[in-house]
């Protein structure tokens, strides 16, 4: 069993919903990164995206594209990353670490020396944004030989046929986004997710996550009360992106214990 199927059983067992906040790798320090990501997962964080910095994020908006940028010009590449979870690893063996990116870092890399080299650093989930379900599944099955999940995005225009490839393929979790639009869009429809989420649930059998849109505790909870889990990146890059290098694991947790906390209160 993965640690992301256990994280997920434990938390179902708890009557919670899992939290999986997202940063990019290396922003915006990159001496902060392995300490935000050690303080998140003490804060409450379940699941940990890690982002790879990539020059043409055409999934994301402004926010996690200055991220992506501010990484790249301190010369934050796809080893890095792998280095990052490595540290990252050697103190914390519990908490799931998901690799989120594009497609180019990966081939670049190679896609058997990436997936070598991930497992071996402990990463335990691989999104990658533009390898659509019916153009990757070697690579799906690559990633399950060597321990790791596959994890795929689902978003509202998404049919019916394209949620059933992903529930062939999927394993951890399917990530859905809520919106139609890039990272750090607002007017997020809560009643429209949680007609979304029954429908998706009948073509995968993974857990099901939110993100795109959510920014606070209230909008963190009514997302966790129809889904599994909830992501959160645009608001917490944000945050992140004018503290001083000292300061980054401390914002990045208490933000991280006030969403704790909204999902988890009574």
């Amino acid at each position: 069993m993965s640690r992301i199927d256990s994280t997920f059983q434990q938390l179902k067992a708890e009557g919670r919903k899992a939290l999986i906040p997202f940063v990019t790798a290396g922003d915006p320090h990159p001496g902060a990164t392995v300490d935000l990501m050690l303080a998140m997962a003490e804060a409450g964080a379940d699941v940990i995206e890690l982002g790879v910095p990539f020059s043409d994020p055409m999934a994301d908006g402004p926010v996690i594209q200055r991220a992506g940028e501010r990484a790249l010009l301190k010369g934050i590449s796809l080893r890095h990353v792998l280095d990052y979870v490595r540290h990252f690893r050697a103190r914390n063996g519990a908490t799931p670490i998901v690799l989120m990116g594009y497609a180019n870092p990966v081939e670049r890399y190679g896609l058997d020396a990436f997936v070598a080299d991930a497992s071996a650093a402990g990463v335990d989930g691989v999104l990658i944004v533009d390898y659509p379900p019916e153009e990757c599944e070697d690579f799906a099955a690559k990633l399950r030989v060597a321990g790791m999940d596959a994890i795929f995005l689902l978003a509202p225009t998404s049919t019916e046929a394209r949620m059933a490839h992903v529930g062939k393929l999927a394993s951890g979790y399917v990530y859905y986004v809520s919106l139609k639009g890039v990272t750090g869009a607002g007017h997020l429809n809560t009643a429209a997710v949680a007609e979304a989420v029954p429908r998706i649930k009948q073509h995968v059998s993974t857990p099901v996550g939110v993100g795109f849109g959510i920014r606070d505790g209230a909008t963190a909870r009514a997302v966790a009360d129809v889904s599994d889990a909830v992501v959160i990146g645009s608001k917490l890059v944000e945050l992140l992106e004018r503290e001083p290098a000292d300061n980054v694991a401390l914002t990045g947790a208490a933000f991280i214990r006030e969403i704790r906390a909204a999902l988890d209160k009574d």
